[in-house]
């Protein structure tokens, strides 16, 4: 009797196996998205900590508070108001506003609303460019009722420029309804940074 030994298994064959799908790849995308997302919101708190930290001066202990731009009392270094003229411009501000009462001059997209019209001058004194923009601007009436800027109701409209270092640009900040107009309040588009300007006239 012979004795034989066992045959190994052979790997039976199989038909042709479909190819392993890969992901689609949109995790990856979503991922380098969120990504770039925190990128940039990690280099703008940088630039803003690093342009806001450039006034450090008040962030020492002991250190007098600077002035805001809001501020009504004037002080001895920099008036903050020029009589007569309705300016509010604390030393150190770049951006100076000059605000007097003019009539609302309907453009052709007014709808037949009351509006009030106050002309404004703003001036870049500062040694960057500052932005300007309708929408960067509101009224405050004398009742304290707040007003904020309707675009293109007036056709002498403040218009959006950058203004450079020693340039001023003039135009008219429009609120909607009849009131008597107590101040212009310019907020800077990017920092938040307030000017106020008192309408005279």
């Amino acid at each position: 009797m012979s004795y034989q030994e066992p045959q190994p298994d052979r790997p039976r064959r199989r038909g042709p196996q479909p190819p392993q799908q890969r992901g689609s790849g949109v995790g990856r995308i979503v991922g380098f998205s969120c990504l770039g997302v925190v990128g940039l919101v990690l280099v703008f708190a940088v630039g803003s900590a690093a342009v806001l930290g450039g006034e450090g001066d008040s962030a020492r202990p002991g250190a007098e508070p600077a002035a805001t731009a809001s501020a009504a009392t004037p002080d001895k270094a920099g008036a903050t108001e020029t009589a007569g003229r309705g300016t509010h411009k604390p030393a150190g501000q770049p951006v100076k506003i000059v605000a007097t009462r003019t009539d609302f001059q309907g453009s052709a997209l007014a709808d037949g609303t009351d509006y009030t019209s106050v002309r404004i001058t703003i001036s870049n004194d500062g040694e960057a460019g500052i932005g300007v923009d309708p929408l960067y601007f509101s009224l405050t009436g004398t009742d304290g009722s707040r007003h904020p800027a309707e675009l293109a109701v007036d056709e002498n409209q403040i218009a959006t420029v950058e203004l450079a270092p020693g340039e001023s640009v003039t135009g008219t900040v429009t609120g909607k309804g009849t009131f008597t107009p107590a101040y212009v309040t310019f907020v800077d588009g990017l920092l938040g940074a307030t000017v106020r300007g008192d309408v005279v006239g």
